[in-house]
């Protein structure tokens, strides 16, 4: 059987970016896991997760949940980074 951690580093994103999948699409942890998988193959992919990223941004500064948008900040630094990494070949 698989582990949420196995999965997790199958698809080469960190837990913070699925959780913010499954925020902006409103979907359970391991439904957000199967679509980051798919999206982060897809051409289009990256920049979906990034607009998703960024949309939760949107909402936790509209709620006011200076935490929550903190956090969605470090996740986006860090998916950016990533997906750069994915294109410095």
């Amino acid at each position: 059987m698989l582990t949420w951690e196995d999965c997790i580093g199958v698809i080469e994103l960190n837990e913070d970016v699925v959780d913010a999948i499954a925020e902006h699409e409103h979907v359970p942890e391991i439904v957000a896991l199967e679509l980051a998988n798919y999206l982060v193959h897809d051409a289009d992919g990256v920049p979906r997760i990034k607009r998703m990223i960024l949309d939760d941004i949107d909402n936790a500064r509209a709620r006011g949940d200076t935490a929550h948008l903190a956090h969605l900040r470090r996740t986006l630094q860090h998916f950016v980074a990533y997906a750069r990494s994915c294109t410095d070949d």
